[in-house]
């Protein structure tokens, strides 16, 4: 048996909102993996609050650019040990530089390779490393290229997001922030229904199983039941089926088609530092 912490009991805690109890249980059921603790919880009927903000996170600058003619999109994040060197006026140009050069290649193994004032990237980051005295590399590398690609990156360039769209038409570039902005705050798991694997659905649906047994719903109206379960998961958890977040009284696909008749969301790419 795994031996579980007081900071992994306090992980879960802070990550899903049950009690500490609950939580030092639920990753003893689990044997100490924190995911398989979260599931327990749910299957117990806890409400689980889904707080992966407050997660181990590394520090550094997440960055969104789009080319000239808005039809790619890139997000690195660079990475450091603390929130001082994040916040760093040299270290955030920086990043923009090296999001910069990365819209011109197709890999992050490519953007280490690339010519930054006269070294790689790769030599740029060794050198910054012996002079601020942290660990600096680049973490993550996103890309996305549509027909339109907007951006948005949230305050304290924490979050980055580039949206793809079926269209360049007048508005598109709000609608992509605004959906860039959505995807920030919400975080969804996939584009749509079909984005979603389907081993997360098989999941799903055996923990709505289990919570309708234990309200005592009878076994052959768990299958239906279930079922709307998981279209609610969808409406929750896909960009598209989500509710907008500047108007609640419509779907995000409802808001673009809003702006053009014609207008889809095709792709996105998200971010998050710690997450």
């Amino acid at each position: 048996m795994a031996k579980i912490t007081a900071a992994e009991v306090n992980k879960l805690r802070k990550s899903t909102g049950a009690g500490m109890m609950d939580c030092k249980k639920a990753l003893v059921e689990a044997d100490g993996d924190f995911d398989k603790a979260i599931e327990v919880l749910r299957k117990k009927g806890q409400k689980v609050a889904a707080k992966r903000a407050d997660r181990e996170s590394a520090e550094g600058a997440a960055i969104a650019k789009v080319n000239n003619d808005n039809t790619k999109g890139v997000i690195i994040s660079l990475n450091c040990e603390t929130d001082f060197v994040a916040k760093n006026d040299d270290f955030v140009k920086m990043a923009n530089s090296f999001a910069d050069i990365a819209l011109t290649v197709s890999s992050k193994e490519e953007l280490l390779k690339a010519d930054y004032n006269g070294i790689s990237v790769e030599d740029k980051l060794t050198e910054q490393t012996g002079v601020i005295g942290e660990k600096i590399e680049i973490g993550a590398f996103k890309t996305l290229e549509a027909p339109f690609v907007g951006s948005y990156i949230h305050a304290g360039n924490k979050i980055a997001v580039i949206t793809g769209l079926t269209k360049q038409t007048e508005g598109a570039e709000e609608a992509a922030k605004n959906v860039s902005m959505q995807a920030a705050a919400m975080n969804p798991i996939a584009l749509n229904e079909e984005g979603v694997d389907q081993e997360t659905i098989d999941k799903e649906v055996e923990i709505a199983k289990d919570t309708l047994r234990q309200e005592g719903k009878p076994e052959d109206m768990l299958d239906k039941i279930a079922k709307g379960k998981i279209q609610r998961y969808f409406k929750d958890n896909t960009l598209v089926n989500q509710a907008f977040i500047k108007d609640g009284k419509q779907s995000v696909a409802d808001y673009v088609k809003s702006v053009d008749s014609d207008l889809t969301v095709v792709g996105f790419e998200r971010v998050a530092l710690g997450e």
